[in-house]
């Protein structure tokens, strides 16, 4: 008796209702043939649904289908849907994540170049844990927003580099379209700031719009590689050469998945992905882990070296996100002990995007921005080589207020991948890893990449880079300096209590210049220092 009434549970009823509609449509149909194709568009969808309702009780896959057949497809196009209504519908203007709605949408503003302003008052909570803010003087300067630019290259660099103090961040040609990649192009030539390529190799659209680039070389030495994937001198000197590269930077890690190595199938490596990377058509793509070129601090430093000579003597540097707090002092340590010091290092924090990574390496791998940025700006302080040094930051950076706060923690310039992303139309759909963006970016299928119209999102990446370099020198002006490479640690202040607030020179204490020559007993450092070697990246014990 059970089984006979099973049909009509709420568990069933909608297959039970579809196939009763199919039945009776069908008989309508053959007793009343002048009426046909009146029926013909219920009687399918009421046929379809039957059909999808048998194939749910005879598939062995989803457990909820074959309890639920038809109603079930309902839980799968809400859980389709739940990242959207989340994003649209319930979360605030704050606290949204990766990038909440206020963040997201002062990039759209700045870019469209519409009102960006804010009325009423702060929706924070000024009394809440957490809250930071900038401390202003009541001498207030007029700094010009043309003059924030900041020059990179040290004692052993033949060409310098004058640089915006906000660029754009490493971003491959394969992980983006190539539409996406000549509007930051555009927009960095026009905005007079850089656009790093990403270790995916500098390809024919960095070289269309005639921006200013950083070639980012990593582990699988993408354009400078012979057949087997090893770094080419060779090849590296012959494209380092070209007029369009400004800068070379090293690639050790990225924040997002540090010590995590990468395939491009086959299947996507397409003629013009092909010979951005030296690699041949339709066959996979590996990043190895770690570099073969290299295995120890001093052999690293070399490395440097040997690529700021190849490449004419430009800029060169490494960018990594920390790990093991040794192995960066232990590079320190090499560059006293050989006198080579890259030009540049750019710290890239755990907040930091990518088009895909392993939930475990995004979620719990790595150092946060400021917490490295502080350790390696102090570490470089400690051992008498920051002025030698340029340091760059990246990591969830797209108004003025952060990348104030970055220069203040030890950063001279700032980059920004996923803000200049949404300059160029991305909305936060979360589907880089699919090929499936809805606006053209991360994506390689033509068909949706001519979606993103070059001419027109160039210059929102031009305004997006403009009016926030207009906010950043309006805050330096408010605080009473020149230029946004004066903060210091004094000028911020952060909440760690309803009733107390402190300095960020309480919450990250300097160290002195040479301290840790001279032998520091400060505890963040002291046995880190004596654990690290110049000649491995192994711990002394």
């Amino acid at each position: 008796m059970t089984a006979l009434l099973l049909p009509f549970t709420p568990r069933f009823i909608a297959l039970t209702v579809a196939a009763v509609g199919t039945v009776a449509l069908g008989f309508l149909a053959v007793a009343r043939p002048e009426s046909a194709w009146v029926i013909a568009v219920p009687l399918a969808i009421f046929g379809g649904l039957t059909l999808l309702g048998v194939r749910d009780l005879l598939q062995t896959r989803h457990a909820v289908l074959r309890n639920y057949p038809i109603s079930a497809h309902l839980r799968f196009l809400l859980e389709e849907m739940r990242p959207e209504m989340r994003q649209y519908f319930f979360e605030d203007e704050k606290h949204g994540m990766p990038f909440s709605r206020d963040k997201r949408a002062l990039v759209y503003q700045r870019a469209k170049h519409v009102l960006d302003k804010r009325p009423f008052g702060t929706q924070y909570d000024v009394y809440a844990d957490g809250y930071e803010w900038i401390r202003h003087s009541l001498a207030p300067t007029d700094p010009l927003p043309e003059s924030l630019r900041v020059t990179i290259g040290g004692p052993d660099c033949a060409r310098p580099y004058s640089a915006s103090v906000f660029n754009i961040s490493a971003m491959s040609f394969g992980a983006l379209s190539a539409n996406a990649i000549r509007a930051l192009n555009g927009g960095a030539a026009k905005g007079r700031f850089c656009h790093d390529t990403g270790e995916g190799g500098f390809s024919a659209h960095h070289r269309a719009m005639g921006g200013d680039i950083v070639w980012e070389i990593g582990s699988g030495y993408f354009g400078a590689r012979d057949p087997h994937g090893r770094f080419s001198p060779e090849r590296f000197a012959a494209t380092a050469a070209a007029d369009p590269i400004k800068m070379i930077e090293v690639k050790l890690s990225q924040g997002a998945k540090p010590g995590h190595g990468g395939v491009l199938p086959g299947a996507k490596v397409s003629a013009e992905i092909a010979a951005a990377r030296g690699v041949a058509i339709g066959e996979d793509c590996v990043s190895p882990a770690s570099h073969s070129a290299f295995s120890t601090p001093i052999g690293l430093l070399e490395f440097v070296a040997g690529l700021r000579d190849a490449s004419g003597g430009k800029p060169t540097g490494i960018k990594l996100c920390v790990g093991h707090p040794w192995e960066f002092l232990a590079l320190c340590k090499a560059m006293v002990a050989t006198g080579i010091t890259p030009d540049f290092i750019v710290v890239d924090g755990k907040e930091g995007g990518t088009g895909a990574a392993p939930l475990e390496f995004m979620d719990h791998l790595g150092m946060p921005l400021r917490d490295g940025l502080s350790f390696v700006h102090n570490a470089l302080v400690g051992v008498n080589l920051r002025d030698r040094i340029r340091i760059g930051a990246s990591g969830k950076i797209v108004s003025g207020f952060d990348i104030a706060r970055a220069m203040a923690l030890g950063a001279d310039w700032c980059n920004a991948a996923r803000g200049f992303m949404f300059a160029v139309g991305c909305i936060q759909s979360q589907s880089c890893h699919t090929d499936r963006c809805p606006v053209g970016v991360a994506t390689q299928d033509p068909s949706r990449a001519r979606a993103l119209v070059v001419d027109d999102k160039l210059e929102r990446v031009y305004n997006f880079h403009r009016s926030t370099i207009i906010a950043l020198a309006e805050l330096t002006g408010a605080a009473g300096l020149a230029h946004p490479g004066e903060f210091s640690l004094l000028h911020f202040t952060r909440r760690v209590s309803a009733h107390e607030a402190v300095s960020f020179h309480t919450l990250y204490p300097p160290l002195a210049v040479g301290e840790l020559l001279a032998g520091t007993d400060d505890p963040r450092y002291r046995d880190f220092w004596r654990m690290a070697d110049a000649e491995s990246f192994r711990p002394v014990m």
